[in-house]
């Protein structure tokens, strides 16, 4: 009888253990979608510049299509789903999606490839901030370890994606694009099953207890500000940089090494590979020993590597690609964490504005990026990009925020 009891005790929690988990590796697959799909754009880049006759800074301009339609729109829709959450709002974001990359394999001419990376860049402007939110909401207190696990999801797709391209597309050509389209249909099914999830959550949630917080308690606005700006300038320096081995890596093997296009391939899948590795880490260990101890380990900590990496042969660029990767992409989740613990209750707001300031600083970063090689040499470029970690020793004016398990 007392064993029926207990059981009949513990199954209501298990029952809610299950059902996050499963929402958050929902979500993590969601995302390994979404950001495959993403990443074929500059994986296909040396085919578009063969196709098109394109120069370095047209494709930093494709770049900076897709980041900066994801950078303006994310803050909005973040701020938005605070006050309005929309449930079916990432099935419709990837519906976008969907289109774009159908329009991206028939393009006939730059402009349209221009557009269609703008709509790519749509659908993901959708998805990040409310999908953060949901992760957050089926965390049960693990925030790290919930941000991390879903960011995973979109470092593994911007692994795959490369990797996908290099065996589908490079070989056959634009229009097996359209074979990334299934990818698209599985999100739309997936995000549709979360989104009735958290339409049931909504329901049960009595008015007025979603309340915003406007700052950190003991913390003053200005105070605030200052250190959202601080987390702001760390992920310039990693997003840049970011940007600069994601669209320029494969160009620079085959520049300093003659690597073939299909090898600078696999090498690109490494670094991102171990940027999801990297990623994973991040967010259980900020819950263990602190954001700001995982922010100043993955920003500073990675600049000794980065340094040496233009200086190397091949076989240790690839070594320090993996290690630089695995450092740098960890403090994400660190950083995003301790930006909503400074603005508790804002989580979309929070989500939307810096996932959208890394998608807006990538792309402006690419385009600059893109111009600066074509002014002097990839080789340069990647030694400029070189000395960004730098900027890590920023961390020491962030205040220590206790941890917080709620």
């Amino acid at each position: 009888m007392s064993t029926d009891v207990k059981e009949t005790a513990r199954n209501p929690e298990h029952e809610v253990e299950t059902s996050t988990l499963g929402i958050l590796l929902a979500l993590s697959f969601s995302h390994l979608l979404n950001d495959s799909i993403q990443a074929l754009i500059p994986a296909i880049y040396p085919i578009l510049k063969e196709s098109f006759g394109l120069t370095f800074t047209q494709i930093g301009l494709i770049t900076l299509t897709f980041q900066m339609v994801g950078s303006v729109l994310q803050p909005f829709v973040g701020y938005y789903t605070d006050r309005n959450p929309k449930p079916y709002s990432l099935a419709f974001g990837m519906g976008i999606t969907l289109c774009g990359l159908i329009l991206l394999a028939l393009a006939p001419s730059y402009h349209g490839v221009l557009v269609a990376a703008g709509m790519v860049g749509m659908g993901s402007a959708i998805f990040h901030p409310e999908s953060s939110r949901m992760a957050r909401l089926a965390s049960g207190g693990r925030h790290g370890f919930a941000q991390s696990l879903f960011q995973v999801g979109g470092n593994a797709g911007s692994a795959l994606g490369p990797l996908l391209a290099a065996w589908i597309i490079v070989p056959h050509g634009q229009r097996h694009i359209l074979w990334f389209t299934i990818f698209a249909f599985a999100g739309i099914v997936v995000l549709s099953r979360v989104g009735r999830w958290y339409a049931n959550r909504l329901a049960k949630t009595t008015p007025g207890s979603s309340a915003l917080a406007h700052g950190h308690p003991g913390m003053n606005p200005g105070k605030v500000i200052f250190s959202l700006c601080v987390l702001l300038t760390l992920m310039f320096s990693k997003f840049i940089y970011l940007a600069c081995m994601t669209s320029y890596y494969t160009f620079f093997l085959i520049h300093k090494f003659g690597v073939s296009v299909q090898g600078s391939q696999l090498f690109l899948f490494l670094f991102l590979f171990a940027v999801a590795i990297g990623t994973l880490a991040g967010g259980p260990i900020g819950d263990r020993i602190g954001r700001k101890w995982v922010i100043w380990i993955s920003i500073l900590g990675v600049a000794p590597f980065a340094l040496l990496l233009p200086h190397a042969n091949l076989f240790w660029t690839a070594i320090l690609s993996l290690i630089v990767g695995m450092i740098m992409a960890s403090a994400f989740p660190a950083i995003l964490v301790y930006a909503t613990e400074l603005m508790p209750g804002r989580v979309g707001l929070i989500a939307g504005l810096f996932f959208g300031f890394a998608f807006g600083i990538g792309g402006i970063g690419s385009a600059v990026l893109g111009k600066l090689a074509d002014a002097t040499s990839i080789l340069f470029v990647i030694r400029v990009c070189s000395f960004l970690p730098l900027l890590g020793l920023l961390t020491g004016l962030l205040p220590n925020l206790k941890q917080r398990n709620t």
